[in-house]
């Protein structure tokens, strides 16, 4: 059995967002994933990311952790804040909803990251932070 594992912490700021995609692209590569995996991962972790960002931290200072691991073709992808936390999970998790209407966002963040990953789970507590995981499995070349 192949296993790998990285973490990463960085600031809250919207230029980490980029960052972090490029990270996730760079570790997830070992799998040798087709274009449309890496891109469907670059997507999910950008909307996780931004979402620890704006609403976690309501763009206030923090920090987001990062972490990835790979078992055989899994990639595991966990990204936490310790923000704000978010007061009804499956609420959040309905297309379109947004807690920040001022911000004109799409709401579709949890949505597109279901659409894209295999697996997603969500756990929050109020004034504690928010902890995303997300699964993918890659085909065998």
């Amino acid at each position: 059995m192949f296993r790998n594992e990285m973490k990463l912490e960085f600031k809250s700021i919207s230029e980490n967002e980029s960052f972090a995609r490029v990270v996730v692209a760079a570790f997830a590569s070992q799998l040798d994933p087709t274009l449309e995996e890496l891109s469907d991962v670059k997507t999910a972790v950008s909307e996780a990311v931004t979402n620890a960002i704006i609403h976690g931290y309501e763009n206030g200072e923090g920090q987001v952790t990062l972490r990835c691991e790979i078992e055989d073709r899994k990639l595991i992808i966990e990204i936490s804040d310790n923000g704000k936390g978010i007061e009804d999970v499956e609420l959040a998790r309905q297309p379109l909803y947004t807690s920040r209407p001022e911000l004109e966002r799409s709401g579709m963040g949890f949505t597109v990251m279901e659409t894209f990953m295999d697996s997603l789970e969500v756990e929050s507590e109020i004034g504690k932070g928010t902890k995303i995981k997300m699964t993918k499995t890659f085909k065998s070349v």
